[in-house]
């Protein structure tokens, strides 16, 4: 999911370029930066980065444009809203690409792909889950966390196959038989792996976790 640069027009870039534009002013104005202001806090998130920043080093493909690595999108956006998230997610590409796995000339739509989507579907698949399941636990760490992963990567899958489409960049028939499947596996992975982390955080650092609400989802248990 990483882009090489040249892979797309001059409009694409500009575009996607606008958009991110956007899209950071957002997150700047209404991410919730007193939670950063606790030096703790600012230590989990940068350290977030940091671990992400391994995890997308790691990745397989076999064309330009034609990659696969794991996110960790949904459990950034559980753990501090989708607007840090995005900042945040933004970093790590920001690293990668410095690394020399993507091009800067692809860099907006890189983290529009790889960031802003997963992170926004994150949310709203956590919204959905908060508004019509019952406040129980398993449903906070089954639907949002790990089956939420899992729609997150696939959908982000999704994206990445759609915009290399319509730039022309890859035929349908090549997208569809040899790049799209493979997000069904990546998702599996990507859900049990943040299932577990947000599961284990949840029980041993909860406070990490910005979206669990021990009086939602425990006290009136008791």
């Amino acid at each position: 999911m990483n882009f090489p640069a040249g892979l797309f027009g001059d409009a694409w870039v500009f575009g996607a370029c606008a958009v991110l534009a956007l899209v950071w002013l957002w997150c700047l104005r209404t991410a919730p930066w007193r939670r950063l202001a606790v030096s703790s806090q600012l230590n989990v998130w940068l350290g977030a980065i940091v671990v992400l920043m391994l995890f997308w080093s790691m990745k397989a493909g076999v064309k330009p444009g034609l990659n696969l690595h794991l996110l960790g999108a949904t459990a950034f956006t559980l753990m501090f809203g989708r607007q840090l998230a995005i900042l945040g997610l933004s970093v790590v590409m920001a690293a990668i690409t410095l690394n020399g796995a993507a091009g800067w000339e692809s860099y907006a739509l890189n983290v529009l792909v790889t960031a802003v989507f997963p992170c926004v579907v994150a949310a709203v698949l956590l919204r959905v889950t908060q508004r019509t399941l019952p406040p129980n636990f398993f449903c906070y760490i089954f639907c949002a966390a790990f089956f939420g992963a899992g729609i997150a990567v696939v959908s982000a899958g999704l994206f990445a196959t759609l915009l290399l489409w319509l730039a022309g960049v890859y035929p349908a028939q090549l997208l569809f038989d040899d790049y799209l499947p493979y997000f069904a596996l990546l998702g599996f992975a990507e859900a049990w792996l943040n299932g577990a982390a947000i599961t284990l955080m949840v029980v041993y650092y909860p406070r990490w976790v910005g979206s669990f609400d021990d009086r939602r989802y425990l006290w009136q248990k008791k």
